[in-house]
């Protein structure tokens, strides 16, 4: 880039994204780098003075929800418990990992407040009061990750190796540059895109320059670049934009199921995004530029594309029998409103499959688990015949999974639990009253991991 007569100086603000979006709103820098949720979040304020040029990187395993066992071994366990406190580092993607499996999952027990909110300060300060037991639950990043799974009796909740579009580093140019200086930009990522091929063509070099400079061991930085998968021009322009009509812009799905989050988490009332319209957050051309450049022979910085992650749901799975579903590891329920039947039937009418279609967008995020539909009824009846209608209902459930969305049927499962599985009652609640009887009949969409 010197050579074109541009100095490139990068700058280090301790993840300090509120001032990094202030100074890219002042002309303070002219580039800066955040997470979607980060950039939403500070943005809004100052309507949003960066537009996103590129996706860097995707969190792949490098960020989880740890806990020790014995408090909970999934997120389940966590549903059913008030007393234990949470170690995270607050406006981080740790932060949102939080806000978005709470959301997702139907566990606001994580969304502590109070003396069990613990705000630490970075993920090793995290570790530490994990470790100490000061904290029950904390979210973590690499390598502390993998340092925390090595103590015995820590397990992990949810990680994001398991996650699609959730945590995403995008890059960010201030509007005012982008508009007087377009040449600039194509440098910066052209000059970018071959640096990233050239790491990904040699990946002991990358794994070397890591260690000099964060002065970590070789098996910490191996494990810290596991957790991280990098966007190529060629994933960028297919996978993030939806450049050429190819795969669906999923940049735009991230942005809007992180604001349903955000709202969800309270840090918005509304839709902060101007117009609700997820594209007055983007700029495609520089990546269109490139690409055509790329194509035209002037630079090669692409790469396989991943399955565009619009198919996840469509994803293969291989089959199981009952002894290998019941060998699979809970993760926990999705968020679903309750799906009602008619009584003693178990159709599915239009507004109940419309509940289901809203959990679907939050299945999207978890590709990689299989999907256990539990059906329950109430406690009153023949046991046999709960059994029986319970389980047409969980199948009736199952059955709209697979042919509208094209889920391998080999991933779901449809059971029926009858009245075995009773909800715990709420304070002051007893098993006689009306409400509660009205609450037990319910289906479930429980997430099942392998065990390896």
């Amino acid at each position: 880039m010197r050579s074109a007569g541009w100095l490139l100086q990068c700058e280090d603000d301790k993840a300090d994204y509120a001032k990094r979006v202030e100074r890219l709103d002042k002309g303070e820098i002219d580039f800066a780098v955040a997470t979607v949720d980060s950039y939403i979040l500070n943005a809004a304020p100052r309507k949003f003075p960066g537009a996103i040029i590129a996706v860097v990187d995707e969190s792949k395993g490098g960020d989880a929800i740890l806990a020790w066992q014995d408090v909970a071994s999934n997120l389940e366990a966590l549903k059913k418990r008030n007393d234990f406190k949470v170690g995270f580092t607050p406006n981080s993607p740790s932060h949102h990992l939080i806000k978005a499996t709470a959301e997702h999952f139907d566990v606001p027990q994580l969304l502590v407040t109070g003396a069990r909110r613990v705000e630490t300060d970075g993920s090793s300060d995290a570790l530490q009061k994990l470790s100490g037991r000061k904290v029950e639950v904390a979210v973590l990043w690499e390598p502390d990750v993998s340092k925390a799974l090595s103590q015995k009796g820590v397990v992990k909740l949810l990680g994001t190796e398991n996650t699609e579009r959730l945590i995403v580093d995008i890059l960010l140019v201030g509007r005012k540059f982008a508009a007087n200086n377009p040449e600039a930009i194509n440098l910066l990522l052209g000059t970018y895109f071959r640096v990233l091929k050239n790491y990904r063509d040699n990946p002991a070099l990358l794994e070397q320059e890591v260690a000099k400079e964060t002065k970590l061991s070789s098996d910490a930085v191996k494990a810290m670049l596991k957790g991280v998968q990098w966007a190529s021009l060629t994933d960028n322009g297919q996978k993030w934009f939806g450049v050429g009509g190819g795969a669906d812009a999923g940049l735009i799905t991230a942005i809007e199921a992180t604001v349903k989050i955000l709202v969800a988490s309270k840090d918005f009332s509304s839709n902060p995004i101007p117009d609700k319209d997820p594209y007055r957050l983007t700029y495609k051309k520089p990546i269109e530029d490139l690409l055509l450049s790329s194509a035209s022979g002037f630079m090669d910085v692409g790469a396989k594309s991943p399955v565009p992650s619009e198919d996840s749901l469509k994803a293969a799975f291989s089959p199981l029998n009952d002894a290998g579903w019941a060998s699979l590891k809970p993760v926990g329920a999705l968020k679903i409103e309750p799906v009602v039947f008619q009584t003693g039937r178990g159709e599915l009418h239009l507004q109940e499959k419309e509940k289901i279609d809203a959990s679907v967008e939050k299945l999207r995020h978890y590709p990689k688990f299989r999907v256990l539909v539990k059906g329950h009824t109430a406690l009153a009846g023949d046991p046999a015949e709960n059994k029986k209608l319970s389980h047409e209902r969980a199948e009736s459930v199952a059955r709209y999974l697979m042919v509208t969305y094209s889920i391998d049927t080999n991933r779901i499962k449809a059971v029926g639990m009858g009245s075995d599985e009773p909800l715990p009652l709420l304070p002051g609640e007893s098993p006689n009253d009306r409400a509660y009887s009205y609450r037990l009949p319910r289906v479930e969409l429980l997430l099942m991991s392998e065990t390896y």
